[in-house]
């Protein structure tokens, strides 16, 4: 029972990568990345709804207005999150990007445990979690390094444009374990996960909404298309369903078989999935090999990932 556990961990790690190529469909019909991400979020924060009611899990809603307003803000980093993946995945593909954002969650993640940071308990630097960290960087360097022989017609990002992006996936990738820790604190609160969940989706749904409002206003995007939807594959709408099932069951894996090896687990899916859809192009992605260098940055950062979380 415990080998199902530890695939589905796998497994839904794996969607997080998953769901950042689908929803290039969505920004491709819809026109502009940030209409995209509104439509996907506010699609996920419907189906918890729905799956909470059903469920009957919506009670500790009840117990938010005694809550310290920062515990209730966790969605916030959704939106940079998924904006960040449509942005970067066509420049940089699936693997260099996926390796970017997992760079950031180990770094993300060592601080808030040695600052002992957002209620995160106080964890002591060791060894292995020094070891692990330096592999992560030696790995996702190598990723990077080898991105510029794996490009097809397409082409790699351009080297002078690269450095920006680079930050911009380290950044997205160092929200999620803060997101994590803020919905931790709102869980030791409300108690219920699907609530929490909703809770998370619904201020990521009106702050990415706000962001476009602002955008539009000043003719920083292109207004949303909704016509060309019917024209876009039935799984473009698919990454609101993939963001949903990912965050209910990494809050229902980790009571089962412990934080650190859900995280571990989790990264090494989003890692594995996003190098089948650069090799084979999947969702409708550019193909871009994976070199030598590509799969051994790939396997020191899988295994440098691995070694912080469960050291």
């Amino acid at each position: 029972m415990e080998a199902i556990f530890l695939l589905t961990a796998v497994a839904v790690g794996g969607l997080l990568a998953a769901q950042a190529s689908v929803n290039l469909q969505l920004t491709r019909a819809v026109g502009t990345p940030y209409g995209a991400s509104t439509l996907q979020l506010g699609f996920a924060a419907v189906l918890l709804l729905a799956v909470a009611a059903v469920a009957g899990r919506l009670g500790g809603l009840s117990d938010l207005s005694g809550v310290a307003p920062w515990k209730l803000l966790g969605g916030i980093a959704s939106p940079v999150y998924i904006t960040s993946a449509i942005l970067l995945f066509p420049r940089l593909g699936a693997l260099a990007s996926v390796g970017l954002f997992v760079t950031g969650q180990v770094l993300a993640s060592l601080a808030l445990d040695f600052g002992g940071l957002l209620g995160v308990p106080r964890e002591p630097v060791s060894a292995g979690v020094v070891a692990g960290a330096a592999a992560v960087l030696v790995g996702i360097t190598a990723v990077i390094r080898g991105q510029r022989n794996a490009a097809g017609p397409a082409g790699a990002a351009d080297p002078a444009v690269r450095g920006p992006w680079i930050t911009l996936g380290l950044v997205a990738g160092a929200v999620l374990p803060v997101q994590g820790a803020i919905n931790a604190a709102l869980r030791r609160e409300v108690g219920e996960p699907l609530a929490v969940a909703l809770v998370s989706f619904t201020v990521a749904t009106l702050t990415i909404a706000v962001v476009l409002s602002g955008l539009l206003a000043l003719e920083r995007t292109p207004r949303p298309q909704l016509r060309p939807l019917r024209d876009m594959p039935w799984w473009g709408w698919l990454g609101g369903a993939a963001a949903a099932t990912y965050v209910t069951a990494t809050f229902l894996l980790i009571p089962v078989i412990g934080a650190a090896t859900t995280v571990a687990l989790t990264v090494t899916g989003q890692q594995l999935a996003s190098a089948a859809i650069d090799q084979y192009g999947l969702f409708r992605m550019p193909s871009r090999r994976l070199t030598p260098t590509r799969l051994g940055g790939l396997a020191i950062l899988v295994g440098g990932s691995i070694l912080v979380q469960l050291s």
